[in-house]
């Protein structure tokens, strides 16, 4: 599964240099796959779709940080628990219940953000 920030977010912003993968922006701040991550140029998600990893994406929330689920690897391979979840001050950073994924999974994530496959 994946992190999410909820709607009860004070944009403090404790959260987001804690990502490993800089999986999380600023209300409204654009976001892109080659963010703290080893990932440039074309990208290949394994599934026929592909994507310029420098390609700047849409904000997926306007009014509190976010956490881009692509991004998102709960950081398993890094700490033992969501750095996240661990500094909010308001308990705003929960399980994405839409979003599961393995522990096996996420290491295959943090492998694939990271260019270390």
């Amino acid at each position: 599964m994946a992190i999410k920030i909820t709607d009860e977010c004070i944009n403090c912003g404790a959260c987001e240099p804690e990502c490993p993968n800089n999986a999380i922006y600023d209300a409204g701040a654009a976001w892109r796959f080659s963010d703290g991550t080893g990932l440039k140029g074309i990208i290949d998600f394994g599934d026929g779709n592909t994507l310029n990893a420098e390609e700047t994406q849409a904000a997926l929330n306007d009014e509190v940080y976010y956490i881009v689920p692509d991004k998102c690897t709960e950081c398993v391979g890094f700490h033992d628990e969501p750095q996240c979840a661990a500094v909010c001050p308001v308990d705003c950073c929960v399980d994405d219940e839409d979003i599961r994924e393995s522990k096996e999974e996420l290491l295959a994530k943090k492998e694939w953000l990271h260019m270390e496959g």
